[in-house]
């Protein structure tokens, strides 16, 4: 009996965390295809520029996989549990694999996320979703560009060659633009004609440092929360392991009989 207990335990657990997941996934799915038809037009599509593509991606993939778990589960499908065990393993090897890999080659990787975010600085205006991110990142790190501000001349809207139309011409997104204390009212067109102007006297209006630098810092300073939640996702997937082993362990004596 309290083998039998044990084994409904597990797989009524089991069931709740995979379901769980499930649902997120199914709201991470949506949510990416709400953010995909919003759009007036379809002009970023990589993964690594798209962030309505990269929902759709990853929540996809985790409905898919979430799926195996809950109804093999539910149904004691011993097949669908063996591949929802078997892609658990692969995904923690990957993620252990590209933990090691990205501390060897650390500076490969700084390299590749540069020139990704560089990219992304050429993408803004062409889309919204990639242009709330950008905002985002240089507003909570209070920076500009990915390594100097003078890298939005690359952007076709803010670049400073003498036939671009633009208003924003030679100048950097609002993002970028210094709030002061005792303002009220927030000027946009702080950016305006920045790029024009002595570095010096241009740190008044924005911030001038990139922010793959400060984001670099920010995970030096920031260490115990970064390795906490990587250390906790790595827990939880060793924990449905577990679960995973210790299910098909009792499944398998409740339906051979040897405690009926």
């Amino acid at each position: 009996m309290a083998v039998i207990g044990a084994y409904k335990a597990t797989k009524y657990t089991l069931f709740v965390c995979c379901y769980i997941f499930w649902v997120a996934s199914g709201v991470l799915f949506a949510v990416g295809i709400y953010a995909k038809i919003a759009k007036e037009k379809d002009v970023v599509d990589t993964l690594t520029t798209d962030p309505a593509l990269l929902l759709l991606t990853v929540g996809s993939l985790m409905f898919i996989i979430t799926f195996l778990g809950c109804f093999g589960a539910l149904r004691d499908a011993a097949i669908l549990l063996k591949m929802f065990l078997g892609v658990l393993l692969v995904i923690l090897l990957l993620q252990i694999a590209a933990a090691v890999l990205g501390f060897i080659f650390s500076d490969m990787v700084l390299e590749r996320t540069d020139l990704l975010m560089k990219k992304a600085i050429v993408l803004y205006r062409e889309d919204m979703d990639l242009e709330n991110v950008i905002d985002f990142v240089q507003k909570k790190f209070l920076c500009c560009g990915v390594d100097h501000y003078s890298d939005w001349s690359q952007n076709a809207y803010f670049n400073c060659t003498e036939n671009n139309p633009s208003l924003e011409a030679c100048g950097v997104p609002f993002s970028c633009c210094v709030r002061q204390r005792n303002e009220t009212v927030f000027n946009s067109m702080c950016g305006y004609n920045t790029q024009r102007m002595e570095e010096v006297s241009v740190r008044e209006r924005i911030y001038t440092n990139g922010c793959l630098k400060k984001i670099v810092l920010w995970g030096k300073h920031n260490l115990l929360l970064v390795g906490g939640m990587s250390i906790s996702l790595l827990c939880l997937e060793v924990g449905l392991i577990h679960f995973l082993i210790y299910f098909a362990y009792f499944s398998q004596l409740v339906h051979k009989g040897r405690l009926l």
